[in-house]
């Protein structure tokens, strides 16, 4: 069925410039950034199509490019108009990370964070290096591992904070089981670094694990 045999109103663009953006369903957001659809399916349907092959909006943004391009009717350009809605939506939270006091606001910190890490396919740790207002420096992938684990050097990462000259960090790193529970190694390793760091008198903020759709707090677990 053709998108123009729908009720005017029951239309994807339509209905977001009547209704706003939020009331859109993931297929028909997916619809409007991919624009037209197969030649056996419309838009709609191949948005539809995609959330099924790849079971959610997070796997498909961080499948890799020939998994996405080899479905039926999509290809390199649809690929990289899907790629860069994801990267605008990344970087609008950066931005918001970016601009705020992260004690104050810490849900912008942890949205960034769980949108960068989260369906990656290895473990990545990364550092938030923070001013002395808490605001954002940059936020920096230190180290990449395997699928179960990733070796964290506390030398390597007091190297980053000096040369970032910040006051303090947010640690974070995911787990690709898709679980956001912390480990006794992850409380070992953040104990080691939370003192490593106060050698040079860097303060740990808090070390956010990242899961499917979720994302743990050291510092409200009491953890810190």
């Amino acid at each position: 069925m053709n998108l123009l045999d729908l009720p005017l109103a029951d239309r994807p663009r339509e209905k977001l410039l009547r209704l706003g953006a939020e009331a859109l369903s993931d297929s028909e957001l997916l619809a409007l950034v991919l624009r037209t659809g197969t030649g056996q399916h419309n838009a709609l349907e191949t948005g539809r199509a995609l959330l099924q092959r790849f079971r959610s909006l997070g796997a498909l943004f961080a499948a890799l490019p020939d998994q996405v391009c080899a479905e039926p009717g999509l290809g390199p350009a649809r690929y990289a108009s899907l790629r860069a809605g994801f990267e605008l939506a990344r970087r609008t939270l950066r931005e918001q990370a970016e601009t705020r006091d992260a004690l104050r606001s810490p849900q912008a910190v942890r949205d960034f964070l769980r949108m960068t890490l989260h369906q990656r396919p290895i473990e990545v740790f990364m550092g938030v290096f923070l001013d002395a207002q808490n605001r954002v420096i940059c936020a920096e992938e230190l180290f990449r591992g395997t699928l179960t684990q990733t070796s964290v050097y506390p030398r390597e990462v007091v190297k980053r904070a000096l040369h970032h000259n910040c006051a303090a960090m947010i640690l974070a790193h995911n787990h690709p089981s898709g679980l956001a529970e912390p480990s006794e190694a992850d409380r070992m390793l953040t104990s080691a670094l939370k003192a490593s760091l106060a050698l040079v008198d860097i303060r740990v903020l808090d070390h956010f694990v990242v899961g499917h759709g979720d994302a743990t707090s050291f510092a409200e677990r009491g953890l810190l």
